[in-house]
């Protein structure tokens, strides 16, 4: 397995391996040897798998508050996404950055979000379904999320709001602002 680090380092693409022939394919989507060869540590404790039927499905931004904060292990088993990562560690460098890569089916990779990182997702082809290692469980009362096109974030997402299908969750999501004068990190 191959891990590449994005602009901001602690967010990595990984390349799993396939194995085909004359009747598929086998891939080891997840060793945690590799992981900590690779200096990540997280023991992951729930998977989740999502469907989008549509394009333009935005999921997100979220992220649970301490001591429920979630590292993720996402990746595409049909259709792809736009993934976005926004580091919202207050005192981080890289503080209100954001990443962005394609995960997709066809090329076969993954992305690692670790803790203190708002995270989301469009779909970019219809029917698009996710699955996803957490390193905690879900707590509805730790979750929150970010706006998705807040202004001071600035991301540069493939669609506008007129184009975007969201959750009512989603849709009142906090500001960036309001995150920044009372973080969770």
């Amino acid at each position: 397995m191959k891990f590449e680090a994005l602009e901001i380092p602690d967010v990595k693409v990984l390349y799993p391996k396939q194995f085909g022939d004359e009747r598929g394919f086998f891939s080891e989507t997840y060793s945690q040897n590799a992981f900590s060869a690779a200096g990540i540590e997280e023991v992951f404790v729930q998977d989740n798998h999502s469907l989008s039927r549509d394009i333009g499905v935005l999921r997100g931004l979220h992220y649970q508050c301490p001591p429920f904060a979630q590292d993720k292990l996402v990746r595409v088993v049909r259709g792809r996404i736009l993934d976005v990562s926004v580091d919202i560690l207050a005192h981080s460098k890289t503080f209100g950055r954001w990443v962005a890569v394609e995960i997709s089916a066809k090329k076969w990779n993954q992305i690692f979000v670790p803790k203190g990182f708002a995270h989301g997702f469009v779909t970019l082809e219809p029917d698009t379904e996710v699955t996803y290692k957490v390193s905690a469980p879900y707590v509805p009362k730790a979750e929150r999320a970010i706006k998705w096109n807040d202004i001071d974030l600035a991301i540069k997402w493939p669609f506008d709001a007129r184009e975007v299908m969201l959750s009512t969750r989603d849709a009142e999501a906090m500001t960036f602002a309001e995150y920044r004068n009372d973080p969770a990190f």
